[in-house]
């Protein structure tokens, strides 16, 4: 489709650097209608003004969809449910708003009946290939614009002198040159000084969470209780999905929980530093692995566990809208039926402890695992299992010594 059958571009829209310089880039280079399109995921107070910001920049109109609740109940709860964490870590609060982005923006392209769709991920990202296979998966016909991929732009400063000149406000300066993502999951943070591995980060960074340092002294307790896999209550009370994950940002990174600082690989090849915060996410995990650990049979969770690293994988990857995913999603589904129950972890200065675990279905028999005396394990039959299960190992050094 050449540049002139562009009639009408809809352009995920964050109200941040790149995403100001496109709605403006795309109107001048295109020559075409822009509509600005914000999916709000928990943004929180970065979403003040930016439809009249929007409007001024270039866009014709700006919708501004709240998606908070889906992205925790179709998209956070699923990777709670997988306990997927990519490269043992990362919780994958971006790779997990991606795909519910994408399908808010796809739903107004469809609306509008746009020509094409932009998104303002560099070429050298994991985004790009998130939004993307999302946007082919959904709306495989619309043109898929990448200014990243087209502008004389190659620098953050560049951006910010771009925006200069034509009168753009944007929150980042070049004395604070990072990049920043907030969302209800975490928030992360990306290049500029962080790229300098030698090299710490400023406290004034963070958002969500105070350093361990600066965290009470005294531990704070917190109980979260599940329904097949999915949290539902804190400290016995039941709250809904946004509230829920709100109200345990806020036990969490009042006690320095979810701090990460890691080096990762990034799809498109090269490693990459990310320093997130994932307070929230941080707990959930840690209660739901160990109330899975009594509630889940042997063979299924180790197989379950085999599997996570490959169901972060995919989220990382962009493959949210794929057929293994979902196929997946019914295996780790039917693993959840007895994963009810409720856990109390200890909160200090950084640092989770599982304190107790109870399930309604749990598979732990203290009258089995006691080392007192008991009616239904007999020692003895230890011997033949051992035999048996040793077999192959004897009959090996046997024969071949």
């Amino acid at each position: 489709m050449a540049n002139g059958n562009i009639k009408k571009v809809v352009v995920a829209y964050s109200g941040g650097l790149d995403t100001s310089v496109i709605l403006s880039w795309v109107k001048e280079h295109y020559n075409c209608e822009v509509i600005a399109c914000c999916v709000d995921v928990g943004q929180g107070n970065e979403l003040k003004g930016l439809n009249e910001k929007a409007k001024s920049t270039g866009a014709s109109r700006c919708y501004i969809v709240d998606a908070k609740e889906e992205f925790v109940t179709d998209y956070i709860y699923p990777a709670i449910k997988a306990e997927a964490l990519y490269e043992d870590r990362y919780y994958l609060g971006t790779a997990l708003a991606r795909p519910v982005i994408a399908k808010k923006i796809a739903d107004i392209v469809k609306k509008e009946k746009a020509d094409a769709v932009c998104h303002g991920a560099t070429g050298k990202g994991n985004d790009q290939v998130r939004f993307e296979l999302a946007f082919k998966a959904l709306i495989p016909n619309v043109k898929i614009v990448a200014p990243w991929r087209e502008w004389e732009i190659r620098s953050r400063e560049d951006a910010i002198n771009y925006a200069k000149e034509r009168n753009i406000p944007v929150p980042v300066t070049k004395s604070k040159p990072y990049s920043s993502d907030a969302n209800l999951w975490h928030v992360s943070y990306e290049g500029g000084i962080l790229e300098n591995l030698s090299k710490g980060y400023d406290e004034f960074m963070f958002k969500m969470t105070v350093s361990p340092e600066k965290a009470p002294n005294k531990s704070a307790y917190v109980t979260i209780d599940f329904e097949k896999g999915i949290p539902v209550a804190v400290n016995s009370k039941k709250l809904k999905p946004v509230e829920l994950i709100k109200k345990l940002n806020e036990i969490a990174g009042a006690n320095g929980i979810g701090r990460i600082d890691i080096i990762e690989n990034r799809l498109v090849g090269m490693k990459s530093r990310g320093v997130y915060e994932s307070p929230a996410a941080t707990v959930l995990y840690a209660a739901h692995k160990e109330l899975e650990s009594i509630a889940i049979d042997r063979d299924t969770l180790h197989f379950k566990q085999a599997l996570a690293p490959k169901y972060a994988e995919m989220a990382y990857y962009g493959l949210w809208f794929s057929p293994l995913r979902e196929a997946l999603d019914v295996f780790v589904n039917s693993s959840q039926k007895y994963v009810t129950g409720s856990v109390k972890l200890k909160l200090y200065k950084g640092n989770v402890t599982p304190v107790s675990r109870t399930a309604k279905y749990s598979l732990y028999s203290e009258k089995l695992a006691t080392f007192e005396k008991d009616e239904i394990y007999n020692h003895k039959d230890a011997e033949g299992f051992i035999n048996l299960w040793g077999l192959p190992t004897k009959v090996q050094a046997m024969l071949r010594k």
